[in-house]
C-alpha cells in the first residue's frame, strides 16, 4: 500500500487547501474510509474462495457486466496506472543524479519487474516480501528523522481556523482523490485470496492491520513534509519528499533519501504487477475475447496477463502527465471500489468461518456516501480527467457486449443462494 501517492500528493493538495489541519483531516478520512472498505473486503474475501477480488465479487453478487468492468478498469488504469506513476516518480526522484524524467528508464524498470514476476510464485513472493520490508522500514525511519531533527523555521505548517471552511470546498473533495489513490492497495490481499494460507484468519488480519498501520504512517509523514518545507516550495510539485528532506538533511542527505524512495517505488511497481494480472486472469478464464490471457506457465504464473499489464503501463508512462493520469485513475478506482463495497451488502448469510463486517451496514453506507460526494465534486472541478475515466469504462462496456462468456460457473449459481 505504501507507494507513489504518499511521497508525491501533498504538493497537489497544497494547490487548493492550505491549512495543516485540513491536510491531516484528509489523510485521517482516507485511512478511516479504507478501514471501512477493508472490513467489507475481508467479508467478501472469506466468503468466496477464488482469487480475483472485485471481478469475482461483482460478477457473482450483482451482474457479470460489473465484474467485467472492474477487471477492465483494473487492466487499463487500476493496476497499470499505479505502475506507470511509480515508474514516472522513480525517475523524478533520481533527478539529483541527472536522470529526471528519463522516460526510457521508467520503461526499463517496468520491464525488469515484469521479468521478476514471470517465473515462480516463490521467486515473486521473495522479491515482494523483501522490498515491502525495505519500504516499511524506510518510511518509519523518515518519520522518526523528521520528528527528531529540528525542522525548518519557515515551513508550511499552518494551524489557523481556516480548516473549517476548507473541508467544505470542492478542492477538499478533489484532494481526497489523491489521498484515495495513495491508499490504493488496502484491498490487495483479497485479490490473491487463493494464495493465502488459513484465509479466514489471515486475510482479515492482513487487510485491517495493514490499513491501520499505513493510515498512522501516512498522517505522520505528511506532517513531516509540511514541517520541513514551505508551501511555496511544495505546491504543485511531485518530488515533495526530496524537497523537504533536502532542506532537513542537506544535499547529500537528500540524495540518499531520493535513492531509497526510488527503491521503494520499485516495490510499488512490483506489488501491482503481482496482483493486477491475477484479476485479469480471473476475467480471462470466463470470457472468449480474453482467453489468451488465461495462459499460465508450469508454476501457475499468468505470464500473458503480466506482460499485457507491462505493455499498458508503459503506454501510460509514455502518454500523460503525472497529475492527469493520477486523477483519472483515482476517479475510476474510487468508483469501482464503491461498487465492490456495495456488494458486501448483498451477502445475506455469512458462511461458517467467514469474517463478518462490524456495524454492518452503517460503515458501508458511510463509505459509499462519502465516495459519492467526492466523485461528484471531482467531476465538477476536474471534468476532463473525470470524463477520461468514464470514457475508459464506457469502452469496456462496449467491448463486453462483443465478448462471450466461456462457461457459466457453478460457484456463481451457488453463491447467489446466499445473497439478496
Amino acid at each position: 500500500m505504501i507507494g507513489t501517492g504518499v511521497f508525491t500528493s501533498v504538493g497537489f493538495q497544497l494547490a487548493v487547501v492550505h491549512n495543516t489541519w485540513t491536510i491531516i483531516i484528509l489523510w485521517m478520512l482516507g485511512g478511516l474510509l479504507s478501514l471501512f472498505g477493508a472490513f467489507a473486503y475481508a467479508e467478501l474475501g472469506t466468503h468466496f474462495s477464488e482469487s480475483g477480488g472485485d471481478y469475482i465479487y461483482l460478477s457473482r453478487l450483482f451482474h457479470p457486466v460489473l465484474g467485467y468492468l472492474s477487471a477492465w478498469a483494473g487492466l487499463t488504469v487500476g493496476f497499470s496506472a499505479p505502475v506507470a506513476l511509480a515508474a514516472m516518480a522513480f525517475t523524478k526522484y533520481l533527478s539529483p543524479f541527472g536522470l529526471q524524467n528519463n522516460v526510457w528508464l521508467a520503461v526499463a524498470i517496468i520491464i525488469v519487474i515484469g521479468l521478476m514476476h514471470s517465473f515462480t510464485i516463490r521467486h515473486s513472493s521473495r522479491f515482494q516480501n523483501s522490498s515491502t520490508v525495505i519500504k516499511v522500514l524506510f518510511i518509519v525511519c523518515l518519520i522518526v528523522i523528521g520528528f527528531v531533527l529540528p525542522g525548518n523555521n519557515s515551513n508550511a505548517i499552518n494551524f489557523n481556523n481556516s480548516w473549517g471552511h476548507e473541508i467544505i470546498t470542492p478542492g477538499f473533495a478533489v484532494s481526497m482523490v489523491y489521498v484515495s489513490f495513495a491508499y490504493t492497495g488496502w484491498n490487495a490481499s483479497a485479490y490473491v485470496a487463493e494464495e493465502i494460507d488459513k484465509r479466514e484468519k489471515n486475510l482479515p488480519r492482513s487487510l485491517i492491520i495493514s490499513t491501520l498501520f499505513v493510515a498512522l504512517a501516512y498522517i505522520l509523514f505528511q506532517y513531516v513534509l509540511l514541517k520541513n518545507a514551505t508551501a511555496q516550495e511544495l505546491r504543485g510539485k511531485e518530488d515533495v519528499t526530496f524537497i523537504s528532506f533536502n532542506n532537513l538533511l542537506g544535499i547529500t542527505g537528500g540524495k540518499w533519501v531520493s535513492i531509497f524512495i526510488a527503491i521503494q517505488l520499485v516495490a510499488t511497481i512490483s506489488s501491482y504487477l503481482w496482483v493486477g494480472p491475477r484479476v485479469t486472469w480471473a476475467m480471462a478464464m470466463e470470457h472468449k475475447l480474453w482467453k489468451p490471457l488465461s495462459k499460465q506457465n508450469e508454476h501457475g504464473i499468468p505470464v500473458a496477463a503480466v506482460w499485457l499489464h507491462v505493455f499498458i503501463s508503459i503506454l501510460l508512462a509514455l502518454s500523460g502527465s503525472f497529475e492527469k493520469v493520477l486523477l483519472y485513475a483515482g476517479f475510476v478506482l474510487q468508483l469501482m471500489a464503491s461498487l465492490t463495497v456495495a456488494t458486501s451488502l448483498a451477502i445475506k448469510k455469512t458462511k461458517p468461518g467467514a469474517f463478518k463486517s462490524p456495524f454492518k451496514p452503517v460503515l458501508q453506507i458511510i463509505f459509499l456516501a462519502f465516495n459519492a460526494w467526492v466523485l461528484i465534486f471531482t467531476f465538477i472541478e476536474r471534468p476532463a480527467e473525470s470524463l477520461i475515466g468514464i470514457g475508459i469504462l464506457v469502452l469496456g462496456l462496449i467491448i463486453y457486449f462483443f465478448d462471450r462468456p466461456v462457461i457459466a460457473k457453478k460457484q456463481g449459481i451457488d453463491t447467489r443462494n446466499d445473497c439478496f
